[in-house]
Parts: C-alpha cells; structure tokens; sequence
C-alpha cells in the first residue's frame, strides 16, 4: 500500500510548488518554473494577482458562506454582468465545470419536459469530447477510459463522429433534447469545432425544436481571443457551461442560459449549497474588472497568433518531434510525432510546465496576462526540450 493518504486517482508529478506570481511558479527548494498549464487553464490571470488577492482577502474578513437560502448580492451584480456580456439571460451558480454542464443538461431535458415533450431527454455529443467526471458527464463525453468500472453508462447520450453533419442529422430522433459541443475539444486534442459546424448546429437545433449547450469551461473567459469561443462562429447557444478561467484559481463555475430555456428551472428543480458563495463571488467579480477592461480581450487574441507564430518556427527547427500547431487565443496546442508524454516530461525537466492532451497533443494555456518575454522564454524551453527528446531517440536508436 502507499504511504499517502489520497486516493491514488492521479499520476502525480514529484513537484510541489509553494508560491508563485504572475506566469511564474516556485518549489520549496527555490527551483523556478514558467507556468503554460495555468491549472489546466484555471488561473486566467496568473498567480497571486493583486486585484484579485486584495479582493479576496477583503471578502474573507466579511463573508465567507450563508448558503443560497438568501439573497447573494455578489450573485446578482456578477449574473447581471454576464448576461450583459453574453447571450444569457439567466445564470445558476456551480463550484465546478462539471456541475456547470450537470446544471446544463438537467435544465434541456426539463425544457423539453415542460413544454410537453416528456420524451425528449436524449443529448448527442460528439467523439473526442470531455464534459467531467460525474457519472452523467463521463456518458456525456463517451469516452471508454472513463466509463470503465463505474457501472452501466447513464442513460440518454449519443455520440457521434466529430465533425460528421450526416451523422448528427440520422442520431436526431424523437428522443433527442439538446446537442453539446465544445467549441473546441480541450481534452480531444485542442481541436477547434469548424464555425460552418456550429452554424449548422444552430440551425439543426432551431429547425428541430432542440437546445443547443456549449460547454466553455475551458474555452470561456476570453481564452481563445475573444469572451466566448462561440462568438468567433457569429452564432449563439441556449445553454452554456462555464468554470476555469472565471474564478482566476478560486473553485466556481456557471450555467448561463436564456430566458426561454431557463424558466423552466422553478423552485425545487435544482441547487447547490457552495455554489454561488460570496467568496466566489468577489473573485469572479474581480476576474471580470480585469478581463472586461477595454483592449485586454483583444490582447489575448495578439499574443495569441504571436505565440503561434513563434511556435511555428521551432516545429520547423523539430520536425522529427513537433508536427503543427493549432487553437486559437491562447488555447493551443503542438501535435507531436514524438510521444507526448516524452515532450511533456523534457519540457518539465527543462522548467516549462504544459499538459498532455488527446491525439497526441501538448496544450499551451498559459495565463492571459503572459508577457512577450514570458512567450519567448517559453518557446526557448520548447526548442530545448525538443533537442532533449531528439537526442533521446538518438541514443535509442543506437544502442
């Protein structure tokens, strides 16, 4: 048995970092090292950011927890806030990205029954994707590796191949409520949904009486360039699933939804007791002061194809270990010819934090605020480690 008292569900890294600011993360033995996991794209504002470390610790002297029995105002002015910057009209509070898309599928399949359709609870997905870790999220994404040993998988989930149109048209059927798509697949791959796609789903979904759900989790909060990936197809969802970037590091999530698919959800239908905190609260609050600030979205976006444009010219230099690029904003990823894992470990071994994704990809998510130079050191680190992989496989093959 092990030592530790945790579960044994992850495959931890020995490192343990005790501090950290901006882009940057430190050991406890002083070692140094230049963030592009961000979390798994969590801290959207980097490490120990001042607007949100006052605000937090303003809101702990106050208030931390009353329960949603009450009024939250920090609730009320950071829904309005969202629904005045998005499609939404209505918000629900979550403390994660996986109630986020719980809320989102409990609310289509209540739409549907509410307005006479009672059959209609079916979702239909699309291979490759990842919604959570409940046990209605994991038969949300499909994914095997997931699903096995928890028992049958939850009913009403279809999945169909990404990006086949034919094949959403013949899964849509009498049963189906609503189909969920990330905009682009984070865990898949870093593969972005083509925009001509999400237009036809939109017209799919209006022609057949279904919701649309988008699942922003990761893609949300100005990540990809723009507030919401979805923006960049000129169309809009009914239902979305937000968490990661809003909460800059604090655990909190959201359903954001329109009127007509929100009304449904009446007193009694779903909650929460964390969800909606007023610690949460203010640092969503304070994450959107930062990231709504004229020019700081469209920022995301010029560092983004910087970034890319730099990362090009060391797949050029590393052809045997990197292949192409690709995302959007700061969303991206290296499909690798070498393992991912050898790349994801020599860039580690050469203090460049990432994270291994689907079909081979390492994801690139550093926080929004990462510097020019932070870029350039990054990509230096990259270029190392591929030198490090290359030399790897040189020793292999000759031994």
């Amino acid at each position: 048995m092990s030592s530790s008292a945790l579960f044994g569900t992850y495959a931890r890294s020995e490192l343990a970092f005790v501090k950290g600011e901006g882009c940057w993360l430190e050991t406890s033995d002083g070692r140094r090292f230049l963030d592009f996991a961000a979390g798994i794209a969590v801290n959207s504002l980097g490490h120990a950011h001042p607007h949100l470390v006052t605000v937090l610790q303003e809101q702990a002297a106050k208030l931390w927890h009353v329960s949603n029995l009450y009024t939250v105002p920090g609730q009320q002015r950071l829904g309005e806030r969202l629904c005045e910057a998005t499609f939404a009209d209505r918000v629900f509070f979550t403390n994660s990205g996986a109630e986020a898309m719980e809320a989102c599928i409990k609310t289509a399949r209540r739409y549907q029954y509410a307005n006479g359709s009672p059959e209609r609870y079916g979702i239909i997905t699309f291979e490759g994707a990842f919604h959570g870790r409940t046990l209605a999220t994991i038969a949300a994404g499909g994914q095997a590796k997931y699903l096995e040993g928890f028992g049958p998988k939850a009913p009403g989930f279809t999945q169909v191949p990404f990006g086949d149109l034919d094949a959403l048209k013949a899964a849509i059927d009498e049963t189906t409520a609503a189909i969920l798509i990330e905009p682009i697949q984070g865990e898949g791959g870093i593969r972005p949904v083509p925009h001509e796609f999400l237009r036809s789903l939109r017209a799919l979904c209006d022609a057949h009486g279904l919701l649309l759900i988008f699942d922003e989790v990761q893609t949300g909060v100005g990540r990809t360039g723009k507030f919401f990936a979805h923006e960049w197809s000129g169309i809009t969802p009914d239902l979305m699933g937000i968490a990661k970037g809003i909460g800059g590091g604090f655990p909190m999530g959201a359903c954001l939804a329109t009127e007509e698919a929100s009304a449904c959800m009446v007193p009694g239908t779903h909650g929460t007791t964390f969800g909606g905190n007023p610690l949460a609260m203010a640092v969503g609050n304070a994450v959107l002061d930062v990231v709504l600030a004229d020019g700081f979205i469209d920022g995301v976006a010029r560092k983004g194809l910087a970034l890319k444009q730099k990362i090009a010219s060391v797949i050029d230099a590393h052809p045997h270990v990197y292949e192409a690029v690709r995302g959007e904003g700061l969303m991206l990823g290296i499909k690798c010819r070498a393992p991912v894992g050898d790349v994801v470990a020599a860039g580690r071994a050469n203090g460049l934090l990432s994270v291994p994704a689907g079909d081979n990809v390492v994801r690139l998510l550093p926080p929004l605020t990462v510097s020019e130079e932070d870029m350039d050191e990054a990509v230096s680190r990259l270029d190392a480690a591929a030198a490090a992989v290359e030399g790897a496989i040189a020793k292999e093959t000759s031994a």
